[in-house]
């Protein structure tokens, strides 16, 4: 086989194939780069390791500049890690940029978890960047990372990162309760997405009766995706024993009064400025979950 004309003819195909059919045409190229991916491996098999830069030169002359060495040697990365068995089939629901900025990262698991998000969450080129950029997989709990490893169901609590970042546009100083919720509540979008997927909101200090007594919940959130509802405490102080006692009163008036038949049971989160490790190991409602902030 001339693994070099072969390649060549892929890109040329595939550079045709962009200019007249625009509503497949990422699904095209990225399809054919793994092709290719696998001819430059084979061909390195065979004629050594330098056969990237040779073929990289030769195309370059003639067809077009971004067929360097770097973008070869992507294309062979591209088909090594979509050829291991621990990766899931090949996705062309993503582009090809979405595979570039994936190609990087050194940690397989890490790659896998931000492959998955992608797609599950239908998430573009830029939000990946960003999620990547602030590091959300290795903010996760080594608790769902082995789940992710071990391919275990994942529960919504597991996805909730640590620290979880509010962002603090103007440099405020937080010092009271009320300044980060309002702080939360300038972004709120950004702030649900930040806990994971299919947030929505439901109501900030919401209110709730307790006997004679009206007390108000920080952030009332439902998700979707797990069908229960999301009581969010929030404490600049470290995480104390009280504040599990509160979370857990007004989880279960909205299971009582709110929750539906078919809906999952309240979780909680509570959020704080230094975690506790010892009062969660010891708290006996699985439900709650504490998490640290901070303000980027």
């Amino acid at each position: 086989m001339n693994y070099y004309n072969e390649i060549k003819n892929k890109i040329i195909d595939n550079e045709i194939y962009s200019k007249v059919k625009d509503y497949s045409k990422e699904r095209h190229k990225v399809i054919t780069y793994f092709e290719i991916g696998k001819l430059l491996n084979e061909a390195g098999g065979k004629y050594g390791d330098n056969i990237i830069e040779e073929y990289s030169k030769r195309l370059v002359s003639e067809v077009g500049k971004k067929y360097n060495k770097r973008t070869l040697f992507r294309m062979k990365q591209f088909y090594n890690m979509f050829n291991n068995k621990k990766v899931s089939t090949l996705s062309t629901q993503l582009s090809w940029s979405h595979y570039t900025e994936l190609l990087p990262i050194n940690d397989e698991n890490e790659m896998i978890y931000y492959l998955n998000i992608c797609i599950n969450q239908h998430i573009d080129v830029r939000g990946l960047r960003e999620r990547i950029k602030n590091n959300e997989y290795n903010r996760l709990p080594i608790e769902t990372k082995n789940k992710i490893i071990t391919n275990d169901k994942i529960e919504i609590k597991d996805l909730v990162p640590n620290p979880v970042l509010i962002r603090n546009k103007n440099n405020i100083e937080i010092v009271t309760e009320k300044a980060l919720h309002h702080l939360i509540l300038e972004d709120i979008e950004l702030f649900m997405k930040e806990l994971g997927n299919s947030f929505c909101f439901i109501g900030s200090e919401y209110k709730i009766r307790l006997g004679n007594n009206f007390n108000y919940i920080d952030l009332l959130l439902f998700n979707i995706e797990y069908n229960c509802y999301v009581v969010v405490e929030l404490k600049v102080t470290e995480l104390k024993k009280e504040h599990i006692g509160q979370i857990q009163v007004y989880m279960n008036y909205i299971d009582e009064n709110l929750r539906n038949l078919n809906q999952d049971k309240t979780i909680g989160i509570i959020i704080c400025k230094q975690d506790n490790k010892y009062i969660i190991k010891y708290c006996s409602d699985e439900r709650i979950i504490a998490r640290e902030y901070e303000l980027v």
